[in-house]
């Protein structure tokens, strides 16, 4: 058949070879490791190679909504090199890093690329979606769908009423202060972060998070105790839907990503409800997240005027809950470091962290070994990455 085709064996081969690569390193990637169903805490580690560089791209899985980008980008004009003083390809070999940009004065000093990702793709980036879906809050309040952070979350998420959430205010919800019981552990497969998206409202009226959050218990005092909760940031995201009329994708790209001139479009994965997964989930270039790195260094400004009220970023990247860290703590939503800087960061390696004295921010999306590093080994290398990047440029200004 071949022969009356006019095509040889080593002719259909080479077709082949045109068309694997044709069809681009991404989808080569999936098509060799394709993630099987959409529990990403339990994706092997090839799967989240070619899954996390896609999951927008994955429908038979989970579903995304567009998050427009701008006509105008916001340019990052190339710096000097930044000297490090590092072997940074071990740096990002050890961290399995995907993409690193560092910016210095608005201007790229440094730009890596690893795992077979380009700069032109997009990353997921799991909890550094909370400091965005945080701002949007900030947002909600400056346009006035927000009244104050004093009011009962369940003013707003109507679901909740008669629940334990009656008696948290939304800056609690923010500080993750709320005191409703919440089991954060990536590794095992019965942890609230497994099971909520599992989950299906009895009532459809009641969003399916919505649903799960209203049956949780209350185990301290609301403001007493701090406690990580992705379904928590979830129910912001809901909150500020709620609030605002518009879904958080349609909302943050109206008050940052277009005005702000962000490259690409980015995509927010949207769960089972037709809600954003807002504790998670953003997909968007690495340059994207440091560009976002740069609207909240910048004050988060657009043109002259702030995205939220005046104090706010102030009070989001300052310590306001004890996390139990002689040095570290969280805000609304981002995590407060010694000294002045702050950062975003997700399971897996995502970061973004902003060192205002230094007008410094560095941007890293990855695949860690597993969802927190092992036994904090990446935590505490990507800090010292941090560090050297501090001192690369103290030695540069004299500081």
């Amino acid at each position: 058949m071949l022969q009356k085709l006019g095509i040889g064996a080593a002719g259909l081969v080479a077709a082949a070879l045109v068309g694997w690569w044709l069809i681009g390193p991404d989808w080569r990637a999936l098509a060799l490791n394709a993630p099987s169903d959409a529990d990403i805490l339990f994706w092997s580690e090839a799967e989240r190679d070619a899954g996390f560089r896609m999951m927008d791209r994955l429908p038979m899985l989970i579903e995304s909504r567009k998050v427009a980008n701008a006509a105008a980008v916001k340019e990052l004009p190339a710096g000097e090199p930044l000297e490090l003083g590092l072997d940074l390809d071990a740096y990002m070999q050890s961290q399995r890093v995907s993409g690193l940009v560092i910016l210095h004065g608005s201007k790229i000093r440094l730009e890596r690329y690893g795992l077979g990702f380009k700069g032109d793709g997009r990353w997921t980036s799991f909890s550094v979606a909370k400091s965005v879906t945080s701002t949007l809050v900030g947002a909600a309040v400056k346009d006035g769908h927000i009244a104050s952070l004093s009011d009962p979350v369940s003013d707003y998420v109507q679901g909740l009423a008669g629940s334990a959430y009656d008696d948290v205010t939304i800056e609690q919800l923010l500080t993750m202060t709320s005191g409703v019981a919440w089991d954060e552990d990536y590794e095992d497969p019965t942890s609230d972060v497994a099971l909520f998206s599992q989950h299906i409202s009895d009532d459809p009226a009641v969003a399916n998070l919505v649903s799960y959050m209203r049956e949780l218990p209350r185990a301290h005092t609301p403001g007493t105790q701090w406690n990580y909760s992705t379904g928590e940031t979830n129910l912001i995201g809901i909150l500020v839907a709620e609030a605002t009329g518009k879904t958080v994708s349609d909302y943050l790209s109206e008050k940052v990503w277009r005005p702000y001139g962000m490259e690409q479009q980015a995509t927010w994965l949207i769960g089972s409800d037709g809600h954003e997964i807002s504790g998670c989930c953003i997909q968007a270039s690495t340059r994207d997240f440091a560009r976002f790195g740069q609207f909240i260094l910048d004050g988060a400004v657009v043109d002259g005027e702030r995205v939220v009220p005046e104090g706010w970023l102030e009070a989001a990247t300052s310590k306001q809950a004890d996390i139990g860290s002689a040095v570290d703590g969280y805000g609304y939503q981002w995590w407060t470091y010694d000294g002045e800087a702050f950062g975003a960061r997700g399971i897996f390696g995502q970061a973004i962290f902003i060192d205002p004295p230094r007008d410094l921010v560095v941007a890293t999306n990855g695949n860690w070994t597993s969802a927190m590093g092992v036994r904090g080994r990446e935590f505490q290398e990507r800090a010292e990455f941090h560090r050297a990047v501090q001192r690369a440029i103290d030695a540069e200004t004299g500081s």
